[in-house]
């Protein structure tokens, strides 16, 4: 149940920036921003997810790709013992790859190259790409903007409306948005920074990435939450 704020310039020339939370099972090992892949990803950096070998988060610079993985409900039938793990998708993304015949289970793959932002989506049968208008854009565990995600409807009005610097730490005004977010519960189904184990899940929101993407060039920020699920103060160092 990750989400992730995705403002897409009105012009090529113009950076597309990036807010992006990773929920999981604190109990499922990771690493933090690096670069994990030399031998098969030279150049990329992410958050890895170390069980699986993929990435949550990756970014080729040279080539202005950025890609996020969230996790999605799928009706898939395929046996377990068929099912891939989702984990080299964002890393197949910044390298050009696009998934075609996922055997996966669900996921919306946010992907950013330079000023064009897509959100690629399968549900188990169907797979389907949605390319995403100037303007600000909020995906969670469903469609992009979907009014029936209470985060989204929520706080999606709040964060277009956000005036973002141009330079320096462009950021600052959609952290401070996420932390008045988190006044809510973690419980709270309008909560972005969240503890998903009421809800019949095992994630929690871990960590917070932030990322600025043109052509040639991806600058990306990253930070853990001092506790799984809360805001408590605010992230483990800062941007």
């Amino acid at each position: 149940m990750c989400t992730v704020i995705v403002r897409v310039p009105a012009s090529p020339s113009l950076p597309t920036r990036v807010l992006a939370i990773r929920d999981e099972d604190p109990e499922r090992p990771w690493s933090p921003l690096g670069r994990w892949w030399p031998e098969s990803h030279g150049g990329v950096v992410g958050v890895r997810d170390i069980r699986a070998g993929g990435a949550w988060l990756a970014a080729d610079s040279p080539a202005g790709r950025l890609a996020v993985l969230l996790n999605r409900a799928d009706v898939s039938t395929l046996p377990e013992s068929q099912i891939v793990t989702r984990g080299g998708l964002a890393l197949d993304s910044v390298a050009g790859r696009t998934p075609v015949h996922p055997r996966t289970h669900g996921f919306n793959l946010v992907e950013v190259e330079g000023s064009r932002t897509s959100v690629v989506s399968w549900d188990g049968e169907r797979l389907s790409r949605v390319k995403l208008t100037p303007g600000t854009h909020m995906v969670a565990h469903d469609d992009v903007d979907d009014p029936s995600t209470p985060r989204i409807e929520r706080w999606l009005e709040e964060f277009a409306a956000a005036e973002l610097p141009d330079t320096g730490s462009w950021w600052t005004p959609w952290i401070d948005l996420l932390e008045r977010s988190a006044a809510l519960a973690s419980t709270d189904d309008e909560a972005i920074i969240r503890d998903n184990r009421p809800h019949g899940y095992p994630t929690q929101s871990l960590l917070v990435c932030v990322a600025s993407v043109t052509t040639d060039a991806v600058e990306v920020h990253y930070r853990a939450l001092r506790e799984p699920g809360h805001w408590d103060g605010g992230l483990d160092g800062s941007f």
